[in-house]
C-alpha cells in the first residue's frame, strides 16, 4: 500500500513539474503569438532559381530534370533589379505586418550566404549578394517581421533519404540521414545566428515521407531552434494536428476547417495555437510565365477578410520574377488591398473572430466590445449575389444569431450613420436600406455591444 502512494506522489510530482514546464513555454511564447495573431496579414515569396525556368517552384520535379544540368541554372542567376527595400515598403503600403521568404525550398537551393553548402545565391551566382540579408535589415527598417520557410525534403543532395517525390532519384547507397539532419540543422543555425530577430520558421515537405514510417527527430530540432532565438515560432505544413514545440498550425490553400485543395482532409483546427491561411495570388507559388489566372482584387480582399473572422491570420504569395521584380499583376493587387486596409484596417488588424460566427451574409470580427460585422458580397456572372440577405418591410436585412450579448448601437464604418435594428426571436434582425453595390467589396458595419 505504502509503494502505491508513494509512487501515486512521484506521479502527482511529475505531472505538476510537466504542467509547470508546459506553463513556462506557454508565458514565454504567449506574447509571440498574440502579436503573430494581431498582425493578421503576411506576404508569402517562393522565389529561387527555379523562377529562371518561369514554370512554379516545382518544375525540377515536375519535369524530371537532371540534378546537375539544373544546377547549372545558378551560374545565370542574376536578378538585377531586385531591391529588398522597394519589395518591403510595398508590402507595408498594401497593409502586410510580416514577410515569410523561402530560404531554401525543395530543389535545395539556399537563398543566403550559408557556410554548410557553396550551393547558395553568394557561391553559385554572378548576383553574390545575401538577399535574407537584405531582406532582414529592410524589414527591420519598415517595422516587418520576417519569418523563413525551410524544406525538410531535398531534391538535390544525394545524403537525403528520398522519399515519395520519386522524380529526381539518386542511388539509395548514397543515402545518409545522420550527415542531412546534421546539414539542415547547421543552416538553421546560420539563419537564427546571422540574421537579427526571426518571427518564424515556416517548415515544409515532412510529407514526403509517411509520418509514422520515417522519425524527422523533430523534437530535437525545434528545441533547437527555440534554443537559439526563444521567440521564434515555429510551423510545419505537414497537413495534420499540431504537434510538441508548434507555436501556430497552417492551411495550404484552404481557411481553416475547409478542404476544398484537397491538403486538410484530416486536419482538425486547434482552438490553442494561432492559425495562418496561405494561398496563391494566382494558381501557382513560383513564378510562372503561363500563369495569368490572377484573382480580383476584390476577392483577396474578401479572403483576407474570412480569415480574420474564422480568427485566422492570411498569408498572401507572390512569385517574383526571375530578374527580381513583382509581377506587375501582383502589385496592382497589393496596392488595391493597401487602400482596403487603410481604410478599414482597424477592423482586422487586433481583432479575433467575433461572438457571431460565419454567417452566408459573411464573418464577424472583434475587439472587446467592438464587432465589426463584414458583409460580403459575392460576384457571379457579372452580378451581384446578396447571399444570406434578404428582402422585409422594404429593406434589404440579415440575422445576426441569438448569443450572449446585446446591441446598443450600429454604424456603417464608411460614413458612420446609424443602421436599424431590431431583437427578434432568433436574434439581432439589421436593416440595411439599401443594396449594397459592386464597388462595396466588404460592406463594413460597427456593433457596440454591451
Amino acid at each position: 500500500m505504502k509503494k502505491i502512494f508513494l509512487a501515486a506522489i512521484l506521479l502527482v510530482a511529475a505531472a505538476s513539474q510537466s504542467i509547470h514546464a508546459e506553463t513556462v513555454v506557454s508565458d514565454q511564447m504567449r506574447a509571440v503569438r498574440n502579436d503573430f495573431q494581431d498582425r493578421k496579414f503576411g506576404i508569402f515569396l517562393h522565389w529561387g532559381i527555379y523562377s529562371m525556368l518561369g514554370d512554379g517552384e516545382w518544375v525540377m520535379h515536375n519535369k524530371k530534370l537532371d540534378r546537375t544540368e539544373y544546377a547549372h541554372l545558378a551560374g545565370g542567376f542574376c536578378p538585377s533589379w531586385f531591391s529588398a527595400r522597394e519589395w518591403v515598403l510595398l508590402f507595408k503600403e498594401a497593409g502586410a505586418q510580416y514577410v515569410t521568404f523561402t530560404s531554401r525550398h525543395h530543389d535545395g537551393f539556399s537563398m543566403w550566404n550559408s557556410a554548410a553548402s557553396d550551393y547558395n545565391i553568394v557561391k553559385a551566382t554572378p548576383f553574390g549578394r545575401d538577399v535574407i540579408k537584405e531582406l532582414s535589415a529592410a524589414c527591420a527598417q519598415e517595422g516587418l517581421k520576417l519569418h523563413l520557410y525551410y524544406s525538410h525534403m531535398d531534391w538535390q543532395r544525394l545524403d537525403y533519404p528520398t522519399g515519395s517525390c520519386q522524380n529526381c532519384p539518386h542511388d539509395p547507397g548514397t543515402t545518409n540521414w545522420e550527415t542531412y539532419y546534421a546539414f539542415m540543422n547547421q543552416q538553421l543555425t546560420e539563419l537564427l545566428t546571422n540574421y537579427g530577430p526571426i518571427g518564424a520558421i515556416w517548415f515544409d515537405g515532412m510529407w514526403d515521407h509517411k509520418e509514422k514510417e520515417f522519425d524527422w527527430r523533430l523534437k530535437e530540432q525545434y528545441e533547437l531552434i527555440h534554443r537559439l532565438q526563444p521567440k521564434c515560432m515555429i510551423g510545419n505544413n505537414h497537413h495534420g494536428a499540431p504537434i510538441e514545440g508548434e507555436d501556430f498550425q497552417l492551411f495550404e490553400q484552404d481557411l481553416p476547417g475547409q478542404n476544398t485543395a484537397g491538403f486538410s482532409k484530416d486536419q482538425a483546427v486547434s482552438n490553442q495555437l494561432p492559425l495562418e491561411s496561405c494561398q496563391t495570388m494566382n494558381n501557382t507559388w513560383g513564378y510562372s510565365i503561363t500563369d495569368k489566372n490572377y484573382k480580383s482584387s476584390a476577392e483577396v480582399i474578401r479572403r483576407l477578410v474570412k480569415a480574420a473572422g474564422m480568427n485566422s491570420n492570411l498569408l498572401l504569395n507572390i512569385g517574383p520574377r526571375p530578374d527580381g521584380q513583382l509581377p506587375d499583376e501582383a502589385v496592382k493587387i497589393l496596392q488595391d488591398v493597401g487602400a482596403f486596409m487603410h481604410k478599414y484596417g482597424s477592423s482586422i488588424y487586433d481583432t479575433r473572430g467575433g461572438v457571431v460566427p460565419p454567417q452566408p451574409w459573411g464573418v464577424t470580427t472583434q475587439k472587446g466590445k467592438k464587432l465589426y460585422i463584414h458583409i460580403l458580397n459575392h460576384e457571379q456572372d457579372g452580378k451581384i449575389s446578396n447571399e444570406g440577405l434578404e428582402r422585409i418591410d422594404g429593406s434589404l436585412s440579415f440575422m445576426m444569431p441569438k448569443g450572449k450579448y446585446s446591441i446598443k448601437q450600429i454604424t456603417r464604418m464608411d460614413t458612420g450613420a446609424s443602421i436599424t435594428f431590431r431583437n427578434e426571436s432568433e436574434g439581432t434582425r439589421v436593416f440595411l436600406h439599401s443594396r449594397p453595390t459592386t464597388d462595396q467589396t466588404d460592406l463594413v458595419l460597427v456593433a457596440q455591444l454591451n
